[in-house]
């Protein structure tokens, strides 16, 4: 079912959110900043012995005259970031009374006008099933913007997600800037492997988990059949007491601790967002205190 979400209010809301957090944003994004490329801005980031066939215009000469050794400068690259967005559309992300769809995509919105504001590139994909479906590629620019992010509205959250095998294989991009994935990371799938390959590309790396209000704080108790949403032919047969909803809760924080740590590992950020607390909030007393946008 189609939602709209992406609408003329909530483009008010996040141009807004814009101007407050405009020098946090210069922190995080910024079209034409340094990346960890190495190239040919005017920079200087490091030395490194000459090697036959390389640029001898870059020759430090008076190393050589000092150390009587050829040295080769290297400087920063400087090019346009890109931001690249990817949204979790499992079934289990169209669960609860808050709508963690929703959430998913004011999150994806609200980076991917962060970016463009800042001159970045940003893509958007889907991960369905073990797949990448593109949603919008390439993007820069607000009137661009403007044009394309409607299509969130158009989001179904009604497959399976394997997100390292959607992930993997694509083109991430290397050193250029933030890869973004929104999910609620309640699954048996590997999806340490696409933080892996994020890393090994040297991405800066952030990790959204959303769980809905029931998720985070179950209410439910007595007999009550239980379906998996991912699998909705599995069922259970439970009698919910206090013992249960203890073994729940125990059990959720070892699923956000195993994420939070693992993305952390990895030099990445984690941040996790119930899906009914406002965008104003998730940035101002989330991203900014924990140094995401700096």
């Amino acid at each position: 079912m189609k939602r709209v979400v992406i609408d003329e209010s909530f483009l008010g809301e996040l141009e807004l959110l814009g101007a407050v957090l405009k020098n946090n944003v210069a922190g995080m994004f910024g079209g034409n900043c340094r990346t960890k490329n190495l190239g040919s801005s005017c920079e200087f980031a490091d030395y490194r012995d000459y090697m036959p066939g390389d640029d001898v215009t870059k020759i430090d000469w008076n190393a050589y005259a000092r150390f009587d050794k050829l040295y080769e400068k290297l400087y920063f690259d400087e090019r346009q970031m890109h931001t690249r967005i990817y949204i979790d559309t499992s079934r289990s992300m169209d669960y609860g009374t808050d709508e963690k769809a929703v959430a998913a995509v004011k999150i994806a919105a609200a980076f991917a006008y962060l970016s463009v504001s800042a001159m970045d590139k940003v893509s958007i994909y889907a991960i369905r099933g073990g797949s990448l479906e593109e949603i919008v590629v390439g993007m820069v620019g607000k009137d661009s913007y403007l044009g394309c992010i409607g299509k969130l509205n158009e989001l179904e959250f009604d497959s399976d997600s394997r997100i390292s095998e959607a992930i993997i294989p694509s083109s991430v991009g290397r050193g250029d800037g933030y890869s973004i994935i929104i999910s609620d990371f309640l699954t048996d799938d590997n999806y340490e492997g696409a933080i892996d390959r994020l890393a090994e590309q040297r991405r800066d790396i952030l990790c959204v988990q959303v769980l809905a209000r029931e998720e985070l704080n179950p209410q439910i108790r007595g007999k009550m059949h239980l379906f998996d949403s991912e699998s909705p032919s599995k069922f259970f047969r439970k009698k919910i007491d206090k013992d249960i909803i203890d073994a729940y809760k125990a059990a959720l924080k070892y699923v956000t601790d195993r994420i939070r740590n693992y993305c952390e590992s990895r030099g990445g950020h984690y941040v996790l967002m119930p899906a009914y607390m406002e965008m104003s909030e998730l940035f101002f007393d989330k991203f900014v205190n924990m140094g995401v946008l700096k």
